[in-house]
C-alpha cells in the first residue's frame, strides 16, 4: 500500500543529491517536494502540516553522521518520522478478559464493516483458535442482519439472531449473555452505520458503548476515500474511545494517504488491513 507514497517521497529526495551539507535553503526545497508527494498520496492538510513541521525542525538541527551523506540522513529522518506516524510493530487484539470478550465494530455504511466483522472472525476462528459468536446490533437496516448471518454461515460462526425492533443495548446484552453460557470466547458486535456522520447516529454509538463496555472498539474505514477518511476517524475518535482501525479496500487504494492521516489523527493503531474481496482477505 505503502510503495507508491514511498517512491514518490523517493523522488522528493532527490533535490539534496550532490549537497555536501543540510542548510536551511536545501532543506525547504525538499521539504516543498516531500509536501507535494503526501498531497498527492491524499495525505489530509492537518497531518501533512504536523508532519513536515517535525521533520523541517528536526532536519534543521540535524547533525549529518560520518559515512552518511545529507539526503540520505534527510531520508532517515523522514522514514523515522513516518515510522512514529504509523506505529513499529503490528498490535494485534486485546482480548486478556473474562470470557466473551466483547469487540464492537463502528463506521460510516458502505465501508464495509460487516464484511470486516466476518473476516475477522474467520481470522479469530483459524489464526487464534477462538470460539466466535456475531451479532447485528444494526436496527436500521434489516439487510445488514441478514447479511452478517449470512457471512456467518459462510465463515462457519455461530449468529446471534436479532430484529429491527429490538433496541441495540438489549440485542448485544442478550447475545453476551448468551455467549457466557455457551462459553464462547470472543462476541463480535455489528453497529448500524449511516451515509455521513451525524449528531443522532454519535448519540446511539456512545450509548451503546457506555452500556457494553467492549474491551475492543475499532474503527472501520474505506482507504479509498482517502482525506475524507481523516475527517470521519475524527468524528468517530472525538465520540468513542477508539483502540484500533481496521482499514479496508487497501487492495485498490496504492496511495497510502488515508493510512498515514487515519492513524495521525485517531493516534490508535491500525490493527487490520482488508486486502481483497474474499472472505480471508485480512491481514494484521
Amino acid at each position: 500500500m505503502f510503495d507508491n507514497l514511498t517512491d514518490r517521497l523517493s523522488n522528493s529526495f532527490k533535490v539534496l543529491q550532490g549537497k555536501h551539507k543540510l542548510s536551511e535553503a536545501n532543506i525547504k526545497d525538499a521539504i516543498r517536494e516531500v509536501r507535494r508527494a503526501l498531497l498527492e498520496a491524499d495525505v489530509a492538510l492537518e497531518v501533512i502540516k504536523v508532519f513536515l513541521d517535525q521533520v523541517q525542525t528536526k532536519a534543521l538541527g540535524l547533525k549529518v553522521n560520518e559515512g552518511l551523506n545529507p539526503s540520505q540522513a534527510f531520508i532517515k529522518l523522514v522514514e523515522s518520522e513516518l515510522t512514529q506516524i504509523i506505529g513499529g510493530e503490528n498490535e494485534s487484539l486485546d482480548l486478556k478478559t473474562q470470557p466473551p470478550a466483547v469487540v464492537m465494530v463502528a463506521g460510516l455504511q458502505g465501508a464495509g464493516k460487516t464484511t470486516s466483522i466476518a473476516k475477522l472472525a474467520l481470522y479469530l476462528k483459524e489464526r487464534e483458535n477462538k470460539k466466535v459468536l456475531v451479532v447485528s446490533a444494526d436496527v436500521y437496516r434489516p439487510a445488514a442482519i441478514d447479511q452478517l448471518e449470512v457471512l456467518a454461515k459462510q465463515v462457519g460462526v455461530d449468529f446471534y439472531p436479532s430484529t429491527i425492533n429490538d433496541k441495540p443495548e438489549k440485542i448485544v446484552a442478550s447475545a453476551k449473555k448468551h455467549a457466557q453460557k455457551q462459553f464462547f470466547d470472543v462476541l463480535l458486535v455489528d453497529t448500524a452505520g449511516r451515509l455521513h456522520v451525524d449528531e443522532a447516529m454519535m448519540g446511539e454509538i456512545k450509548a451503546l458503548q457506555n452500556k457494553v463496555n467492549p474491551i475492543e472498539t475499532l474503527f472501520v474505514v474505506d482507504s479509498m476515500t482517502g482525506q475524507d477518511a481523516a475527517y470521519t476517524a475524527k468524528a468517530f475518535a472525538d465520540a468513542l474511545p477508539l483502540t484500533g482501525v481496521i482499514l479496508t479496500k487497501t487492495d485498490g487504494d496504492a496511495r497510502g494517504g488515508a493510512a498515514l492521516s487515519v492513524r495521525h489523527i485517531t493516534g490508535k493503531p491500525i490493527k487490520f488491513l482488508g486486502v481483497g474481496e474474499k472472505i480471508d482477505a485480512l491481514e494484521p
